[in-house]
């Protein structure tokens, strides 16, 4: 035992008699303790006043000290049993596809480091392509992609299916219909993904199998700034539905409206990684968190 916990035991049992029966050491043995302590100190830790130990105001120093320093000890254990329980921290380097950065990696990040809150996070982001190029060659951990990926080497968890609805500011003229057809697109004044992104491509080739043609006014990458634009003015757009949270559509002033036709824009929400990568506890953990939030596919797997 500790020398300053020795310390502690004789001053709280007042009497170098019950402190060494407590102890399970002979009277001379905690008397030659308590010396060799004082010796250490240069000071005087008693007075002796009959039976009775005082402390000295040296002594009461060192009596809150000793009990900050044992506090300070059980708190370092207690941490320390915590941490070996969830395992290290770890690092985790994420990729995610614009998509996916945007609508379903932040809430992904929040539920893992609610548990793991002390796991060094880093998020990349690309396209689709270019997130499966940087799994495989290890530059990333884990990848995010709004697609089904099956390339050798490459493991692939579908989360959840996703597709693009029209959003439309308030007032809009198509929000006074009961059901909005994929004609009522042609000539819309819109506001689209960047030319190759995944949903343009589809959305590209969803108009032209029906022969739609929409008045693009901009071509941006942000969901937020689509969001803004499309509440200030007139112009409508499609965005996937697993970004339109109840909230942020009220907040913008935005409404929804379903076309059956933009299903055939379904895209699969995916983690990928390589064999490699799942030697990292943190990548397991993440594919776990990730898997339990889409409890569907979870189960079909």
């Amino acid at each position: 035992m500790e020398p300053l916990d020795i310390f502690i035991i004789v001053v709280e049992q007042r009497s170098l008699n019950k402190a060494s029966q407590l102890l399970n050491l002979s009277q001379p043995a905690l008397s030659r303790k308590i010396a060799n302590l004082e010796d250490e100190l240069g000071v005087s830790l008693f007075e002796r006043r009959g039976k009775r130990l005082v402390l000295t105001r040296a002594g009461q120093m060192c009596y809150d000290h000793a009990l900050e320093m044992r506090r300070m000890r059980r708190n370092f254990r207690e941490a320390l049993r915590l941490f070996a329980s969830k395992g290290p921290a770890g690092s985790l380097t994420i990729g995610a596809s614009l998509t996916t950065l945007q609508s379903t990696l932040p809430d992904l990040i929040t539920l893992y480091t609610q548990e793991y809150p002390e796991t060094d996070i880093k998020a990349v982001t690309g396209k689709t392509h270019e997130i499966v190029t940087l799994v495989q060659e290890r530059k990333t951990d884990i990848g995010l992609v709004a697609s089904r990926i099956d390339h050798p080497g490459v493991h692939c968890l579908p989360l959840f299916d996703d597709h693009l609805c029209l959003v439309l500011p308030e007032n809009h003229r198509l929000l006074g219909k009961t059901s909005v057809h994929i004609q009522e697109i042609d000539r819309l004044p819109m506001i689209l993904f960047s030319r190759g992104t995944w949903y343009r491509i589809l959305v590209d080739e969803l108009f032209h199998r029906y022969a739609v043609f929409p008045d693009v006014r901009m071509e941006i990458d942000s969901f937020e700034a689509t969001l803004r634009l499309v509440a200030g003015g007139k112009t409508a757009t499609l965005l996937p539905k697993s970004y339109l949270r109840r909230n942020l559509l009220e907040n913008n002033g935005l409404a929804v409206r379903n076309i059956p036709e933009l299903e055939l824009t379904k895209r699969t929400t995916s983690l990928i990684y390589v064999d490699s990568a799942a030697e990292n506890p943190a990548v397991r953990r993440f594919a776990e968190k990730a898997l339990a939030a889409f409890p569907p596919y979870a189960q079909a797997d």
